[in-house]
C-alpha cells in the first residue's frame, strides 16, 4: 500500500498552492490588469461577471470533457496504473481524484497568470509577429489573415505528425496518443490567433513555465511513492533530466499547462474585444 492515497496526494500538492494563490488574489496582489485597460466584464445571467472567472469555469468544463476520455483509453490499456489501495472511486476507468486534478490544475494555472504583470488585456500590437504593418478592422483592431491562420494550423499538424511517428515507436503509445490528443487543441488555438499569443509570448511563457516546473517536480514525488506507475511497454524509457521525470509525464504538464495558459490568454481577448 502506498503512504498517500491518489486524492490525499493531490489535496496536499496541488491544494497548498492553490490556498496561498487564491490568498495573494483576494489581497489584491494581483498585477494582470493594466491600468489603462481594465479587465473586461462579460454578461451571465444579466449580471456582468469578471471574465477572468468566466475563464476559469470555461477552461476547467473544457479540461474535464477533453481529457476524460483520452485518459480513461489509456487507463484501460495499461499506460499507468495505480498504487495498491490509493484509489478508492472510479467513474468511467478514472479515479475520481483525476477528475478534481482536471480541475484543480485549471484554476492552480490560471490563478498563477491572473498574479503576472503587464497581462493580456486591453491593448493591441503595434505591429505584426513577422514586422510587417498592422492589419486593423474598422474598430481598430488587428484581424488575423487567413495565411496567419493556415500557419497556426500547420504547425499543430506537425504536433500531429510527430504523434503518429511516436505510435510506431516501442513503448510509444502514450507519447503518441498525447501528441495526437493535443494537436486539435492547438490547431484551435495557433489559427484562431497565434500572432496575439506570439506578441503575449512573455506572459505566456511564465504562466506555463512555473506551474509545469512545480507539477514536474509533484509528479515526479508521486513515482517515487508509488501512488501511480507508468507501464514499461507502453512508454518510451526516455527521461527529462535532471529530474528523471518520463518524457510522457512532463509532456502532459507542459502541454496541458499550454492549453490553458493560451486558452485563457485568447478568451480575456475574445471578452475584450467583442463581449
Amino acid at each position: 500500500m502506498t503512504t498517500l492515497t491518489y486524492l490525499q496526494f493531490h489535496l496536499l500538492f496541488l491544494g497548498l498552492p492553490l490556498l496561498a494563490l487564491a490568498a495573494a488574489t483576494a489581497r489584491g496582489v494581483a498585477l494582470w490588469t493594466d491600468v489603462r485597460a481594465p479587465t473586461p466584464r462579460v454578461p451571465v445571467a444579466g449580471r456582468p461577471v469578471d471574465a477572468r472567472v468566466v475563464g476559469i469555469v470555461i477552461m476547467g468544463l473544457l479540461a474535464l470533457v477533453y481529457t476524460t476520455p483520452w485518459d480513461s483509453y489509456l487507463i484501460r490499456r495499461g499506460a499507468w496504473s495505480y498504487g495498491e489501495g490509493a484509489v478508492l472511486v472510479r467513474y468511467l476507468q478514472v479515479p475520481l481524484g483525476e477528475y478534481l486534478f482536471f480541475v484543480a490544475q485549471t484554476v492552480l494555472t490560471a490563478l498563477w497568470l491572473y498574479l503576472l504583470p503587464a497581462g493580456p488585456v486591453g491593448g493591441e500590437p503595434s505591429a505584426r509577429a513577422d514586422g510587417g504593418a498592422t492589419v486593423r478592422h474598422a474598430r481598430g483592431r488587428r484581424r488575423v489573415t487567413a495565411g496567419q491562420r493556415a500557419l497556426g494550423a500547420g504547425g499543430a499538424g506537425l504536433v500531429a505528425l510527430a504523434g503518429w511517428w511516436a505510435l510506431a515507436l516501442d513503448g510509444g503509445l502514450y507519447l503518441g496518443t498525447l501528441l495526437l490528443w493535443a494537436a486539435p487543441v492547438l490547431a484551435i488555438q495557433w489559427a484562431f490567433d497565434w500572432p496575439y499569443l506570439w506578441a503575449r509570448r512573455r506572459v505566456v511563457a511564465a504562466g506555463v513555465a512555473v506551474p509545469t516546473l512545480y507539477l514536474w517536480a509533484a509528479d515526479r514525488v508521486a513515482l517515487a511513492l508509488g501512488v501511480w506507475k507508468l507501464s514499461p511497454t507502453l512508454t518510451t524509457g526516455f527521461a527529462v533530466p535532471p529530474l528523471g521525470l518520463p518524457v510522457e509525464e512532463a509532456a502532459f504538464f507542459l502541454l496541458t499547462n499550454l492549453f490553458l495558459v493560451q486558452g485563457l490568454v485568447l478568451w480575456l481577448r475574445v471578452a475584450d474585444r467583442w463581449l
